[in-house]
């Protein structure tokens, strides 16, 4: 049996050396150490492989998010961490979040479950928002506009990040945090 796990990292693999045209049941299997048939038994098509890193990015991200929005601490920290977590999730996923948003190859399923999920995500961050504006943690803003902001700040860091520039993941985080509260981390 073939773990769907495996399957995800080896399509993320392959999008991070080659980009999305780098996707294919042929690459995915010799990644897996699979024969081509064994995996076409369980992924029949690319598309199908592009849902399979999908569900696990976004079951991954989900899971992080609720553990933070449902855990006991003031909405500053909620927030903090949602900013950790983001940057974060940028960093990991640099090499095939394009896809994701550029929504080009992705099987029309697939796609309509990236949009609400994207919903759904956006909303949470929304609801942390809202309320550290109303407990004046952050600045009265319009919230739809100042959680796209937080979250495009973040997400921006998939596009720049290196390892070789030798900036941690934490630093990041803390600066940005930095920017949007004065007295910081």
């Amino acid at each position: 049996m073939i773990d769907l796990d495996a399957v995800a990292d080896a399509v993320a693999g392959l999008v991070i050396d080659g980009g999305e045209k780098a996707i294919s049941i042929v690459g995915a299997a010799e990644r897996l150490d699979v024969s081509r048939a064994t995996l076409y038994r369980l992924v029949p098509t690319k598309e199908d492989l592009v849902g399979i890193m999908f569900e696990r990015a976004t079951k991954h991200q989900t899971e992080v998010m609720s553990e933070v929005v449902e855990s006991d601490v003031s909405v500053r920290d909620r927030l903090i961490h949602l900013i950790e977590m983001q940057v974060e999730a940028a960093v990991r996923m640099r090499g095939y979040m394009p896809v994701f948003f550029g929504g080009e190859g992705l099987p029309a399923d697939v796609f309509e479950r990236w949009h609400a999920w994207s919903r759904d995500y956006e909303s949470t961050w929304r609801d942390c928002v809202n309320e550290a504006m109303t407990e004046g943690v952050l600045e009265t803003a319009d919230v739809g506009t100042t959680t796209r902001l937080l979250l495009g700040m973040c997400l921006w860091v998939s596009r720049w990040y290196r390892p070789e520039d030798g900036i941690e993941i934490e630093h990041i985080a803390c600066v940005a945090v930095s920017l949007i509260l004065p007295d910081g981390v």
